[in-house]
C-alpha cells in the first residue's frame, strides 16, 4: 500500500499517560509521556525534532484537548479520529501496538478526521452547552418544587400553568416565610389569575411542615442562582455572536427555532458552514439525523439513525415537537409523518428538514419563506382527487368534477 505521509506520529492517549509512535524513513521510535503540560511540551519538541508533518490520536473522552491546544500553537497538522473507526485486530491489544496501528493508518491515508473547530468556536460551544445544562437543571429544580408542594398537600399546579410564574413565586416566598392562610396566599394572584381566586384558596389549603419550608427555601434559592448564571451566559454568548446577527435572525425565522436554539446551531456547526460541509446532506449526517446503511444481498434493510452531535440533535428534535400543531410547512410535515410512522420518527424527519433549511439559509444568505401547510396537498392534488372520487363512487355516489374557475 502506498505511503502518503512519510513522517507521521500516532498517539494512544489516556488520562495519565500517552504512548507515542513516530515512523519516518529513518525508522520507528516509541516513547511514553505523562500528561502534565511540562511533559506534553517535551513530547511536542520530540515530534518537531523528527520533523513529523501529521499527528493522529483517538478522540478519547476529553483527554485529547490539551494535546490539540499545544499542536495548534505549533501549527502542526493533527487528526482526532473516532475510536470505533480505527479499532485494531483483536487479540493483540497493548498501548504500544495501538500507537503503531494509528501511525500506520495515518501514513497510508486511511484515517478520517473528526470535525474539530477552532479555539473561538470551541469556547462558544462550551458556553452554549453549559447554558443548556443549567436550563435543564433549572427545569429539574422546578419539578422538585412541585414534588415538595404535593408532599405538603398543596395543589397549586392544578390551578396555575406555571408554578414559577410571578404570582406563584410570590405565594411560594410567602410559604417559606411561614404564611399558611389560603386567603392571604391567594391574594398574591395577579391579572387573569384573580378570576381563579376561589380555586386557589382550595388548592393552597395544605399542611406545610418546617422541613418542607426548608426544602422549598433551598430550592428557590438554587433556582434564583441558576437564573443569574443563565443570564450571565446569555450576555457572553450574545457578545461573541454579535457579528453574526443576520445569520441569527435568519435561523430565528424558522418555525420552532428560538433565539437560544439559533445560537446553539451556530455554536455547533460554526459560522462558515459552506467550507465545513459540502452539502446539506453531509451536515445532517454529521448531526445524526440520517439512517445508517444496512444492505445485504441487494436488499436494503431498516437502520437506526447514526450517532452524531447529541447536543444539536436533541435541540432540533425538541424544536420539532414544539411545532407539531402549527399551521406551516414543518407542522404539516410532522402531522403527515406522525400519522404513518409515529411521533418520534416524525420529529427526526422534521429536525432533518430544519437542519437542511438552516444550511441553505446560511450558505445562500437568503431569508426563510414558508411553503405553507397545504404544500403537500397541492403537490399531490391530482392523486388526492382521484382517490377521493374513487372512494365516493365505491359508496354508490355519482361524482361530477368542476374546476373552481367554472363555478
Amino acid at each position: 500500500m502506498e505511503v502518503l505521509i512519510e513522517r507521521a506520529c500516532g498517539l494512544d492517549v489516556h488520562k495519565k499517560s500517552i504512548t507515542a509512535c513516530i515512523v519516518t524513513p529513518e525508522g520507528k521510535e516509541i516513547k511514553t509521556f505523562r500528561t502534565q503540560t511540562v511533559f506534553l511540551l517535551e513530547m511536542i519538541d520530540w515530534i518537531k525534532d523528527h520533523r513529523c508533518s501529521h499527528v493522529a490520536m483517538e478522540s478519547t473522552s476529553v483527554f485529547w484537548k490539551p494535546i490539540v491546544n499545544l499542536l495548534e500553537a505549533e501549527d502542526i497538522d493533527f487528526l482526532v479520529v473516532n475510536a470505533q473507526h480505527i479499532k485494531a485486530v483483536p487479540g493483540r491489544k497493548t498501548d504500544v501496538k495501538d500507537a503503531e496501528w494509528i501511525c500506520n493508518l495515518l501514513r497510508h491515508g486511511l484515517l478520517k478526521p473528526s470535525y474539530i473547530p477552532d479555539r473561538n468556536q470551541r469556547e462558544l460551544r462550551e458556553l452554549v452547552r453549559y447554558r443548556r445544562s443549567l436550563i435543564q437543571e433549572r427545569a429539574r429544580e422546578h419539578n422538585r418544587v412541585q414534588k415538595v408542594l404535593e408532599g405538603a398537600n398543596i395543589k397549586l399546579a392544578s390551578v396555575v400553568s406555571d408554578i414559577m410564574g410571578v404570582s406563584s413565586r410570590d405565594m411560594l416566598d410567602a410559604m417559606v416565610d411561614g404564611e399558611n392562610d389560603p386567603e392571604k396566599l391567594a391574594a398574591f394572584a395577579r391579572k387573569t389569575l384573580k378570576r381563579k381566586k376561589e380555586d386557589l384558596e382550595l388548592a393552597l389549603h395544605g399542611n406545610m411542615s418546617a422541613h418542607q419550608r426548608l426544602m422549598l427555601k433551598t430550592m428557590l434559592t438554587h433556582i434564583d442562582f441558576l437564573n443569574e448564571q443563565i443570564i450571565e451566559l446569555d450576555t457572553e454568548v450574545a457578545k461573541r455572536l454579535n457579528p453574526f446577527q443576520q445569520d441569527l435572525d435568519r435561523l430565528d425565522s424558522i418555525p420552532g427555532i428560538a433565539r437560544r436554539t439559533a445560537e446553539q446551531i451556530l455554536a455547533e456547526i460554526g459560522t462558515d458552514v459552506g467550507s465545513r460541509f459540502p452539502s446539506a446532506g453531509h451536515l445532517c449526517s454529521w448531526v445524526g439525523l440520517v439512517p445508517g446503511h444496512n444492505e445485504s444481498a441487494g436488499k436494503r434493510k431498516t437502520s437506526k439513525t447514526r450517532k452524531g452531535n447529541k447536543y444539536l440533535r436533541s435541540a432540533l428534535i425538541e424544536a420539532s415537537h414544539s411545532i407539531r400543531g402549527s399551521d406551516n410547512y414543518l407542522g404539516a410535515q410532522y402531522r403527515r409523518i406522525a400519522a404513518r410512522k409515529g411521533k418520534h420518527r416524525a420529529a427526526v424527519a422534521v429536525a432533518h428538514s430544519i437542519m437542511t433549511i438552516a444550511y441553505h439559509l446560511l450558505t445562500r444568505q437568503v431569508d426563510y419563506k414558508d411553503l405553507g401547510s397545504d404544500y403537500f396537498e397541492k403537490r399531490h392534488q391530482e392523486a388526492i382527487v382521484r382517490q377521493t372520487v374513487r372512494k365516493l363512487e365505491n359508496l354508490g355516489f355519482t361524482v361530477t368534477l368542476a374546476s373552481p374557475e367554472a363555478s
